[in-house]
C-alpha cells in the first residue's frame, strides 16, 4: 500500500479589482449607463463647488475668427494675387472666403462686449457672481463669450465635447469650469438645466440643433422656467430662418415668435437680457 502524500494547501489567489475601479469593465458597453451617470453626477459636483447654479449660455460657430486674425488671412490671400492676367478661380473663391471671414469677424468682437458687459453686471450682485458666461468652451463664437468674461472679471464655464475632429478647449475658460463630454444629449442638458438666458450668434448645424432643442422646450412647456432667447444679428437669421413664413404655412404659431428676440447690438442685447434677468429672477425672489 503506497503511501499518501498530504494535500498542498492552495495559494491564495489575488484579490479581483473591484468594479469601480475595473478599467476595462468601465469602458466596455456594459457600463455605459454609469459613465452617462458619471455626465451627470460629476458636473453637478464641480457647480456645487463652485458656487454655479445660474447660467446665461452662448451659441455661435466655432468658424467665427477675431478681426485681427481674419484681417491677416486676407492680406495673406492677397500677397498670392496673380501679377499679370486675369485672376484664376481658385483665387477669387479664396479671396471671397477671406473677404467673408473678415465681415463675420464683427461677431466674435461682438460677442465678446456683450460678455464682458455681462459679467461685469452679474459680479456687482453678489460675491458668487449670480450668471456665470457658459460656452461650449471650443473656439469661435464660443471662445469669444469665454473671454469677454475673462474680460468682465468673472468666471466662465465650458462645456466640450470630444469629436472625431479634435476640438480642443479654449484658454478663457475657468480652470475648475471646464468640461469635455463624450455625450452629447448630456452636454445639452447642462447648457439647459441651469440657463437663465440663452444668446445664439450666427452658426451652422450644431448652433441650430442647440437653438431649435430650447425652442422646443419652451415651446411645448417641458421646460417651466423662465429663459430668454435672444438671436443675435438679424443680417444673419432673417436671411438664413424665415420664422414668419413658419406662421403662414401652420407650422408654428404667431404666439411662438414671443419665445425669442432678435437683437443687433452688445448694447441692446445686454439692455435686454439684464432687464428679463431682473424681472425673472432678482426681482421675483
Amino acid at each position: 500500500m503506497s503511501e499518501k502524500r498530504p494535500l498542498r494547501t492552495p495559494k491564495r489567489l489575488p484579490k479581483p479589482p473591484k468594479a469601480y475601479k475595473n478599467l476595462p469593465f468601465l469602458n466596455s458597453a456594459d457600463a455605459r449607463i454609469i459613465r452617462m451617470m458619471a455626465e451627470f453626477v460629476e458636473p453637478q459636483s464641480r457647480f456645487r463647488r463652485q458656487g454655479v447654479r445660474d447660467t446665461v449660455v452662448f451659441f455661435g460657430s466655432a468658424r467665427v475668427t477675431d478681426r485681427k486674425t481674419a484681417l491677416a488671412a486676407r492680406r495673406e490671400v492677397e500677397r498670392h494675387a496673380p501679377r499679370s492676367g486675369r485672376p484664376t478661380k481658385a483665387y477669387l473663391t479664396e479671396l471671397r472666403h477671406a473677404e467673408q471671414s473678415v465681415e463675420m469677424s464683427r461677431y466674435y468682437e461682438e460677442t465678446v462686449e456683450l460678455a464682458r458687459l455681462m459679467t461685469q453686471w452679474s459680479v456687482k450682485l453678489d460675491d458668487q457672481q449670480r450668471f456665470v458666461i457658459c460656452s461650449g468652451g471650443g473656439p469661435g463664437i464660443m471662445e469669444a463669450a469665454n473671454k469677454g468674461a475673462i474680460m468682465g472679471g468673472g468666471k466662465s464655464i465650458g462645456l466640450n465635447i470630444s469629436l472625431p475632429f479634435e476640438q480642443f478647449a479654449n484658454p478663457y475658460i475657468t480652470k475648475d469650469l471646464n468640461f469635455e463630454f463624450h455625450y452629447f444629449f448630456m452636454r445639452k442638458f447642462w447648457f439647459v438645466y441651469l440657463a437663465k438666458a440663452l444668446v445664439v450668434f450666427p452658426g451652422g448645424f450644431g448652433t441650430m440643433d442647440e437653438l431649435f432643442e430650447v425652442l422646443t422646450l419652451l415651446q411645448t412647456g417641458k421646460t417651466r422656467k423662465k429663459m430668454t432667447v435672444v438671436l443675435y444679428g438679424s443680417d444673419y437669421w432673417t436671411k438664413v430662418i424665415d420664422f414668419r413664413e413658419m406662421v403662414r404655412h401652420g407650422m408654428i404659431s404667431q404666439e411662438d415668435l414671443s419665445l425669442f428676440k432678435v437683437l443687433d447690438t452688445p448694447e441692446s442685447a445686454f439692455a435686454y437680457l439684464r432687464g428679463e434677468l431682473r424681472k425673472n429672477y432678482l426681482l421675483a425672489e
